[in-house]
């Protein structure tokens, strides 16, 4: 009844059970890593139980005409975006809340429409279905505005959300919602996908999106060169493997590309530090295998705690980026910091 998903095929199995016995729960989480397909398994769910997957397909945030709209609303003022919650409703019984504005959250405004949408009817059958995408993205008065409707939601509401860390969540969100991961794909069920949608670069495609189709259809390898480049400057800096004034020009750029969000660089950065462990126990297959000769002496350069270091460390900035912090800043302070820890191993 699900169709034409790649990958993950065990949730997929039970979720499909779970409509045959018509014993679907009202409150679902689907959580996994960027890209792997969260959102795209709750629309094909929704479709197989309301009907009309064309039209709940158009709410796919990907596509070319949502990605303009979203860009568009970025010009918007704050009242604006408060005025007009975002919300994707090309099916009338399957609403998309998505993340909003320059931070990306769930915003309170999103989640006081919602609670008015969920008592409406369907317009045909018997449920609605409603998919918050990045639940994890709320904010905290968000968060526990949404606890109201997830303990008492109208019997025909199905409410389906996606997230990346369950541990980001509230608790009592986590507690009311039967849960399903997805993993990140292998790396043949990635290859049979690339195949299948015809990629450009399919093995460089593959090996950076790490198991995760959807990072593989949007990923703009220019670009990726580019802030990989930086960060392998940041690297470099950050464990004194060459001066903290190399990557000042490289910090500069960022700090002046407005359009650009931190997290994509820190993205690549995760990348990166990942195949510095691989590279230090010895793994032949790496993610950045094109500029593996930078990355070697990279990973000879400082010891595996200083490694875990450096992924707290960005893990902390992700945390700081719903507080709007300033990109250069933020970097800076990092490879210093790294550079103190450098030096005293050695």
């Amino acid at each position: 009844m699900i169709r034409d998903f790649i990958g993950n095929q065990a949730p997929v199995k039970a979720l499909e059970r779970i409509i045959e016995q018509d014993r679907v729960p009202q409150t679902m989480l689907f959580y996994g890593s960027e890209g792997v397909g969260k959102a795209t398994l709750a629309r094909r769910f929704a479709a197989a139980l309301i009907g009309g997957g064309g039209k709940i397909e158009q709410d796919d945030l990907s596509l070319p005409e949502n990605q303009e709209s979203l860009a568009e609303r970025l010009k918007l003022p704050a009242e604006k975006r408060s005025e007009d919650p975002l919300v994707f409703s090309s099916h009338p019984d399957f609403l998309t809340f998505p993340p909003d504005g320059p931070l990306r959250q769930i915003s309170i405004q999103q989640v006081r429409l919602l609670k008015r949408r969920a008592a409406f009817l369907p317009l045909k059958g018997s449920r609605r279905v409603f998919l918050i995408d990045h639940l994890d993205r709320a904010n905290e008065n968000a968060a526990n505005s949404l606890l109201k409707t997830l303990e008492e939601p109208p019997g025909h509401l199905v409410l389906i959300a996606t997230a990346e860390n369950v541990f980001d969540l509230l608790p009592t969100i986590r507690s009311r919602s039967i849960q399903f991961h997805l993993a990140p794909l292998s790396r043949e069920e990635m290859e049979d996908y690339a195949r299948a949608r015809d990629l450009d670069q399919p093995e460089r495609r593959v090996a950076i999106a790490n198991g995760s189709p959807g990072m593989a259809v949007s990923l703009d390898l220019e670009a990726y060169d580019r802030r990989r480049a930086a960060m392998i400057g940041l690297l470099g800096a950050a464990t004194r493997l060459t001066k903290f004034s190399a990557w000042t020009p490289y910090a500069e750029k960022i700090a002046y590309e407005r359009t650009e969000k931190l997290d994509s660089y820190l993205i690549v950065l995760y990348g990166l530090l990942e195949d510095l462990v691989l590279l230090q126990a010895g793994q032949d297959q790496i993610r950045n295998a094109d500029v593996r000769n930078e990355l070697v002496p990279l990973a000879g350069q400082v010891p595996f705690e200083w490694l875990r270091a450096a992924v707290r460390r960005v893990d902390e900035i992700m945390r700081l980026l719903r507080r709007n912090i300033q990109k250069s800043i933020a970097l800076d302070a990092m490879v210093l910091e790294l550079r103190d820890r450098a030096a005293a191993n050695r």
